[in-house]
């Protein structure tokens, strides 16, 4: 008799136990839709070499870098920013003492829309979800006394990254810091703020000429930095599932990649500034699996698609943040429990960088407590767990290897799918990933409600007690009175002359096909606001209007 035959035999007669445990102890309701036990029949052929691999090599399923965390730990950020730049600095200086390595900025709703504080539509927006950024007086005051040659810096937006990034390349020449020493990361995933989160200024046409203007630039002058960090946490967020989460977020980066090789780019050398924002969400060895999972068939698709040759543009380099829809307002402090397993989940599956929620933010901002306790975290899992010493310690598992090759064949098959549709772009156009998302999330939001998914302290072991009223960070109710004066003093003191030459330029360019990142830098030197150089740009390419009918 055959291994595989003698395997058989034993599985059969386990499943027959099975089946008189279950009519004794009947089985919990919701694991009909779990696979009870796995064996190596559930990965008969695996081929190690081919589906695994060593770290730090083809196809990197376990890990991008040889030694992953035994020489150097993943970057800790905590995701910040709030009120005006000032504050921010304060919180950001905070949190480096505390042992952060990495700064991950967070900017208002006006700035994430490329609006100015003094807009009427920023009325009520100003520093409540982030830190108001309206021209390069702002962004010196967000990294006053911290060198930017020595720390990592992500900034999460889209719409106006370029802007952005050109306020921070000139914040360093001040500095005496030079491009190419900078280190960090601009979101400027534009596709997914049309299916998930909505900030979006400009048509799909010009916002992807932006992001390859970006790609062109930096592989030239700035090239230890991401230029794109795909937004798969917020297609989660949005309601998608972990296999979504892979596709939707590998077909946009498809569309950004064929645009850069359209305008004449070559893969190599700007597919190593591809960097990625993933979810870490509760289901804990799913979450393991989906990293393996996404890391190998990113590789594949660079190597078979694009012919990539470079390991770096193989590799999928990911930042984590923890799932923020999970955290209930319910028992907040339950929350604390949940992201440590969810940043445990991304350790375990090999990510780079990583920011933790706070267990309060279902609540409010974060406190100085509540941020301290996410990057005490990550600094415990670090230090005293023991899961950072050894590298892909899960590989193997029968449960983790199956669950990896499924997750991979399923986002393949979507991506497929997305393909044939004509590619991202016009599966976004005919609402195909914003239906796929939204059914999901219903179903998923259903299965709370009905109790087949347990929510602890919503519908299960709740007291009715309602949300703590603990210690909470309150907005600021004059931030945007007082962003106004900054900005209306800042515009009496420049050169206006030298605002409106630099502004014509870059509207002479827009009209053009000239990389707009040097127009860009040059206006921002000017002081020229944020509103104003979105506003020359909305002028020449207009402005996206979403009429509805894709859903």
């Amino acid at each position: 008799m055959s291994d595989k035959e003698m395997l058989t035999q034993g599985l059969n007669a386990y499943n027959a136990k099975v089946e008189k445990a279950i009519a004794k102890f009947p089985e919990r309701p919701h694991m009909d839709a779990k696979q009870r036990l796995y064996t190596p029949l559930d990965i008969e052929g695996f081929d190690y070499l081919e589906k695994a691999g060593f770290p730090g090599q083809y196809p990197f399923t376990r890990g991008v870098q040889p030694t992953i965390y035994r020489g150097r730990l993943w970057t800790m950020r905590a995701y910040a920013g709030f009120a005006t730049a000032e504050e921010t600095n304060a919180r950001y200086k905070y949190l480096l003492q505390a042992g952060q390595t990495g700064l991950s900025v967070a900017m208002d709703l006006p700035t994430q829309i490329g609006l100015d504080s003094d807009a009427e539509l920023s009325h009520g927006e100003v520093g409540k979800v982030g830190v108001a950024i309206d021209s390069l007086a702002d962004m010196e005051k967000l990294f006053e006394g911290i060198p930017l040659d020595k720390v990592s810096t992500s900034m999460t937006i889209n719409g106006p990254a370029a802007v952005l990034l050109a306020m921070y390349v000139a914040v360093a020449e001040k500095q005496g810091v030079k491009p190419e020493q900078l280190r960090g990361t601009i979101q400027n995933d534009i596709l997914k703020e049309y299916i998930a989160r909505g900030t979006y200024i400009f048509p799909p046409r010009p916002s992807m000429r932006l992001i390859t203007n970006t790609f062109e630039y930096c592989s030239k002058y700035i090239p230890k930095w991401n230029t794109i960090s795909v937004g798969a946490y917020h297609i989660r967020e949005a309601g998608s599932s972990e296999v979504q989460e892979i596709a939707f977020a590998f077909a946009n980066a498809i569309a950004y990649i064929d645009a850069a090789i359209k305008a004449g780019q070559k893969v190599d050398d700007f597919a190593p500034g591809i960097s990625w924002i993933f979810t870490a969400g509760l289901d804990f060895f799913f979450e393991i699996a989906k990293f393996r999972a996404a890391r190998r068939l990113w590789a594949r698709i660079m190597k078979e698609r694009y012919g990539a040759t470079v390991p770096k543009a193989q590799m999928l380099r990911v930042h984590v943040h923890t799932a923020g829809s999970v955290l209930t307002a319910q028992q907040p402090l339950n929350n604390v429990a949940r992201i440590t397993w969810q940043a445990m989940s991304a350790v375990l599956g090999g990510i780079q960088s990583m920011a933790c929620c706070a267990y309060d933010e279902a609540l409010s901002l974060p406190t100085e407590e509540s941020a301290t306790l996410a990057l005490r975290t990550q600094q415990l899992i670090a230090y005293e767990s023991g899961v950072a010493d050894t590298i892909d310690p899960l590989a193997g598992s029968y449960y983790v290897e199956a669950l990896t090759n499924k997750i991979e064949q399923e986002a393949e098959e979507y991506i497929k799918k997305i393909d044939e549709m004509g590619g991202a772009v016009a599966a976004i156009e005919q609402g195909y990933m914003q239906r796929e998302m939204a059914a999901h999330a219903y179903e998923d939001l259903t299965a709370i409600e009905t109790g087949k998914k347990t929510a602890i302290g919503v519908n299960k072991y709740a007291d009715n007690k309602g949300a703590a009223e603990g210690e909470s960070l309150k907005a600021d109710l004059s931030v945007g009175e007082r962003q106004i004066k900054r900005v209306n003093d800042m515009k009496a003191k420049r050169d206006q002359a030298a605002v409106d030459k630099a502004l014509g330029a870059l509207k002479e360019a827009c009209q053009g096909e000239e990389n707009l990142m040097p127009y860009l830098i040059d206006a921002v030197k000017t002081y020229a606001t944020l509103g104003e150089i979105c506003g020359v740009m909305r002028e020449v390419f207009g402005e996206y209007k979403q009429d509805g009918s894709a859903f």
